[in-house]
């Protein structure tokens, strides 16, 4: 090791384990969106970029650099139909080739015509119908891939008082979630994402992570709620909820971004990093308390329509790995002390020495270990990759 790791390692406080700290590391593993490469926008209108990915075999092709540089992103979740094949054989084919695998499956349930008074909760009973066999087409392609996750997202909701039946809508829901759910395979679960306004202004038929939890637990142990760290009112206790579905047992995935105002899907980190420390800090001391891996899907989901696609990927898994690393070093032998004794002020200041480490030494050891660049994001502005895929891209 060099001397900046043994200067960490010696101004740790005692019982910080520095070794163990970069074997979690090691192991950390977070998915990327095969639609992050793609060309994406605002709901005024879509920015193109050069050389961004337009097939989902590019979008395989710019996740494995991502992966190239950072060791730590062999997942690539898929979106049905943005990335529907004839032959999904040759996706997972193509995807070993590139040291990648396919992670989640995420059904569309928002662009058909048919959806504008909701796809799951339509009053229709043919519509929902529709809904319901995308969905089992979703886990038909999970099985063909080897996917272990469907996340979910409704844009269900009414935009007018009096539109619909709240209840009639939660009825509706619960009977065609039931549905999917029992095709679901043993090893296989359903991810039930939550977002409080947007593209319905009067209500939403999953608004928080209170309704999809509760659905979760009526659906059984194969359902569990995820959390879209974009998807909540300003200043929402995000990671008070993740301390609860922790408890809970339901924590099953987390969508990462950031935001200034309202789901702005900004790259993650980016606005509030102390904040998705905090969120790390709570996974990293449940996990402790249980003994166990929380077996909790964590994916990149942003829209960075203006910055560059593979680096702002890239700049994304850094602001995660940073965040995961400082929370692995927090001293929670004084943190439990200090709370149990009532020192608010000694509690607040463990956290924070552990967010104000600097991690920079334990990173470029992870790194190295496991042959990825020390600084992926300048390697990666330094390999010519993005010129490539301009010039061949168009």
């Amino acid at each position: 090791m060099d001397q900046a790791y043994k200067r960490l390692e010696k101004s740790l406080p005692k019982g910080v384990d520095l070794a163990q700290a970069r074997e979690k590391l090691l192991e950390q593993e977070i998915e990327t969106p095969s639609w992050g490469y793609a060309d994406s926008g605002t709901r005024f209108q879509v920015f193109h970029q050069p050389g961004a990915a337009r097939t989902v075999f590019e979008k395989l092709d710019d996740a494995a650099k991502v992966h190239e540089m950072t060791g730590i992103t062999p997942g690539v979740a898929l979106h049905i139909p943005w990335d529907k094949v004839d032959d999904y054989q040759k996706v997972m084919d193509y995807a070993e080739e590139l040291n990648l695998t396919i992670g989640a499956i995420n059904p569309n349930l928002f662009q058909e015509p048919e959806y504008k008074l909701g796809s799951l909760c339509h009053p229709d009973r043919a519509v929902r119908k529709k809904a319901v066999d995308h969905v089992l087409e979703c886990i038909e392609i999970m099985n063909i891939t080897g996917s272990k996750a469907l996340s979910l997202w409704l844009a269900d909701g009414t935009n007018y008082p009096g539109q619909d039946d709240f209840r009639a809508r939660k009825k509706r829901l619960e009977e065609t979630l039931a549905e999917v759910y029992k095709a679901l395979g043993d090893d296989q679960r359903m991810l039930i994402e939550y977002k409080f306004f947007e593209p319905a202004f009067y209500h939403t038929d999953i608004a928080d992570w209170g309704m999809a939890t509760l659905l979760a637990m009526k659906l059984g142990p194969k359902a569990q709620t995820l959390v879209d760290l974009g998807h909540h009112p300003l200043g929402a206790n995000i990671e008070q909820i993740v301390a609860y579905l922790i408890d809970e047992g339901k924590l099953g995935g987390f969508h990462f971004n950031s935001k200034k105002y309202a789901d702005d899907d900004l790259t993650t980190g980016s606005v509030n990093p102390y904040e998705l420390f905090l969120i790390y800090n709570e996974l990293v001391a449940g996990a402790e308390d249980l003994q166990e891996d929380l077996n909790v899907a964590y994916m990149i989901d942003q829209s960075h329509n203006v910055k560059p696609k593979v680096a702002a990927m890239i700049q994304s898994v850094e602001e995660i790995q940073t965040a995961y690393a400082k929370a692995l070093l927090v001293d929670r032998a004084s943190l439990r002390k200090a709370q149990r004794e009532g020192d608010i002020i000694g509690a607040e200041r463990v956290l924070k020495e552990a967010y104000d480490r600097d991690v920079t030494a334990l990173l470029v050891s992870v790194r190295e270990e496991m042959g990825v660049p020390v600084n992926p994001l300048e390697a990666y502005r330094q390999s010519g990759y993005q010129s490539k895929i301009a010039r061949e891209r168009g």
